[in-house]
């Protein structure tokens, strides 16, 4: 399949909440464009997005799936598709992030049955966030208990009256096989083949559509002042004009398109494909942004937006947006050209890794099959393999030198952990670089540390244990996961003063050194070491020896177990002998001065403590302050976010927040959105127990 040319392609995000049925209308889509012979079931595991393992055993999808079809408009121009498929769970809401990022419409599918979900609200939040066109579309209308009109109702009272109706279910449930078109008040009635032909109206219906017509004509009609001027003198616009200022409007986002389909009947449909082509905007029409002086080893650090014309004649640029690892070639990078025309064999820049990059071979993705094509031109979307320094959401550009990346919309903090234990030595081995090219898929997740446990974190319960599957079944790490381990800390609880000696002398060269220590509190000072000594009593050679001894003391940890931290060491006296003293003699002895004083004052416990900032409905923050109360947490502030929602800030134990967002998800309805952020270390009250 060679690359289209730029006007005619689009790119559309397919989001919407789990099972509103996005990846089976995908499914139908393909097959009326007759890209795929037959439509495949999410319950058989046989659609061309969901292809991965985990999702297959699981029937829904977990990550960004692509698929490509030509579609020949009823004016006869023919476009090019690139629908991109996404999970609708919450815990893989980065990839709803990625494909809004690239993408020129978003589709975003409600059930007729469930109606506005939160995972609609979530798309829609992020789409509006970057200015991204939406079109929704009621799917799912052959099922018992569909209601287009409740649910009609539903999008206007969550998203606003900007939401205009121009298609109408004639009948629903397992009867629905036709459709009024507002625009042309004409019925589409459809056989089981999913095609249709037009006929007038049933009587039943002329006055609700009707109502609907004259609501959407004049809505559009009062934007174009030409169209006015005929309206108000009795010359209605034809459906074709109507349309075009539609398209207008959904571009500048005063209005969003609302439709009906089934994919499972494919009823609607062919219509749905023909407004996704009319509808979204043009590569050409918008440009895209990115950020360029963005440092070396970090790519958050802020730069300059700059916006790119999408110019098939301007500088090559492409936006790395999503890598995939592929059990037969290797990395898979998907892609989109910003500006200008890549080809196989051109050499680029990484601009935010500075990798030189060769493009081996270019393709379009449909699902796991790869479709070649010699170029890509601005605004296209496509793949290619085997790029080694070019991880998802990063730029390839023709410049030799500076730095710049996509302008993206915020990373999402992880909320929730794990840690993770290698099944055997090999694992062991092996699994710092697979987690590295983990990440590098799925840039919401994030390694670290906590003492000697490596730890995954990510955004729920669901997404680390799919990360874990693929550890193992792509890159043959096989690890187990258990809870995060509290990272606790003590302190002294008093001033107190403590001797530290080393006297060893058993024939030839001995040890000798004698330290004399105050040890005090320092809170939030993490450590500070005073060297109080006068006359020399402690030679200055071995002062530094004094330190580090009371830091291998403190990191040992202190009578409860756990590492030392804000303590003061003062060195005031001590002794030497000009033969047996040496650097690890007061070393040893510093070190055991400090565990003295420390077991003679004695060591409070300190626990680790984190920002929660939770944003909700207004009728679930009564619910969130009693929880964060039963969590010990203390509440800094309670105020209205600019679009209507509560806004709660507190201050929570750790040891309390192992599975918050579990619970807030349950608590709210999945309504909430929560964001954790380390906040030091406070004194733990006696009833924690460790």
């Amino acid at each position: 399949m060679d690359a289209a040319p730029t006007p005619t392609h689009r790119t559309v995000a397919v989001v919407g909440a789990t099972g509103a049925g996005k990846t089976t209308l995908i499914e139908a889509l393909l097959h009326r464009a007759g890209a795929v012979p037959r439509a495949g079931r999410v319950e058989d595991g046989s659609t061309v997005c969901d292809h991965e393992p985990e999702e297959i055993a699981r029937g829904m999808s977990l990550g960004l799936s692509l698929a490509t079809l030509a579609w020949t408009c009823p004016d006869g121009a023919e476009r090019t598709l690139t629908l991109a498929d996404t999970p609708g769970h919450p815990d893989f809401v980065g990839a709803v992030d990625t494909a809004l990022a690239v993408a020129d419409l978003a589709l975003v599918v409600v059930s007729a049955v469930d109606g506005v979900q939160p995972g609609t609200w979530s798309a829609w939040s992020t789409a509006e966030t970057l200015g991204v066109p939406r079109l929704v579309v009621v799917t799912q209308e052959d099922r018992a208990r569909a209601d287009f009109r409740r649910v009609l109702a539903e999008l206007r009272e969550a998203f606003g009256q900007h939401l205009w109706p121009i298609e109408l279910p004639l009948d629903e449930e397992q009867s629905f096989r036709s459709i009024a078109d507002v625009l042309s008040e004409q019925a589409l009635v459809y056989d089981d083949a999913g095609r249709h032909h037009d006929e007038a109206l049933p009587p039943e219906a002329v006055d609700e559509e009707h109502r609907m017509h004259v609501d959407v004509t004049e809505e559009l009609v009062s934007h174009d002042d030409e169209q006015l001027d005929a309206y108000l003198s009795g010359q209605e616009p034809p459906a074709a004009d109507l349309e075009r200022t539609l398209a207008r409007e959904v571009a500048s986002g005063e209005a969003v398109p609302v439709v009906v389909s089934s994919g499972v009947t494919e009823t609607g449909v062919d219509r749905l494909a023909d407004l996704l082509c009319e509808l979204a905007p043009a590569p050409t029409e918008r440009d895209g942004r990115i950020v360029v002086g963005v440092g070396a080893d970090d790519d958050d650090t802020e730069g300059q937006v700059v916006p790119v014309a999408a110019d098939p004649d301007g500088e090559p640029l492409v936006h790395v947006f999503r890598t995939v690892a592929d059990p037969y070639v290797g990395q898979v990078s998907m892609l989109k050209v910003l500006s200008g025309v890549v080809r196989t064999s051109d050499r680029l820049r990484n601009a935010t890794t500075a990798t030189e990059e060769r493009l081996h071979g270019l393709f379009r993705l449909q699902g796991k099959e790869h479709l070649p094509v010699d170029h890509l031109a601005a605004g296209e979307v496509g793949a290619v393999a085997k790029l080694a320094g070019s991880p998802s959401g990063t730029l390839l550009w023709s410049r030799p030198s500076g730095r710049a990346r996509p302008y993206l919309p915020p990373r999402r903090p992880p909320v929730y952990a794990a840690t993770l234990v290698p099944a055997s030595q090999s694992d062991d081995e092996r699994m710092s670089t697979a987690l590295a090219r983990l990440v590098a898929e799925d840039p919401t997740l994030v390694i670290d540390r906590t003492g000697d446990a490596t730890v995954l974190r990510g955004l729920g319960d669901t997404h680390l244990a799919v990360a874990v599957e693929r550890l193992a079944r792509v890159f043959g790490v096989h690890v187990e996961t258990g809870p995060v381990p509290v990272a606790y800390h003590e302190t002294i609880a008093r001033p107190a003063q403590a001797e530290g000696k080393v006297k060893k002398q058993s024939g030839g060269h001995g040890q000798f050194a004698v330290v004399q220590l105050r040890v005090s509190p320092l809170p939030g000072g993490g450590f500070e070491f005073v060297d109080s000594v006068v006359g020399g009593a402690v030679p200055r050679q071995y002062i530094a020896a004094v330190e580090k001894g009371a830091r291998d003391a403190m990191a040992a940890g202190g009578p409860q177990g756990y590492p030392v931290v804000d303590l003061r060491v003062e060195l005031y006296d001590g002794k030497s002998h000009s033969v047996d003293s040496s650097d690890m003699a007061f070393r040893t002895a510093a070190a055991a001065g400090v565990k003295a004083a420390l077991a003679e004052a004695g060591t409070v416990l300190l626990e680790p403590v984190a920002n929660v900032t939770v944003t909700v409905p207004p009728e679930h923050q009564g619910a969130v302050l009693t929880d964060l109360s039963g969590r010990r947490g203390r509440v800094a502030a309670t105020e209205m976010a600019d679009d209507g929602r509560a806004r709660v800030v507190a201050t929570v134990p750790e040891s309390e927040l192992t599975r918050y967002v579990l619970d807030l998800r349950s608590l709210t309805g999945g309504r909430a959105e929560l964001t954790v952020e380390p906040a030091g270390y406070e004194r733990a009250p006696s009833t924690v127990r460790t």
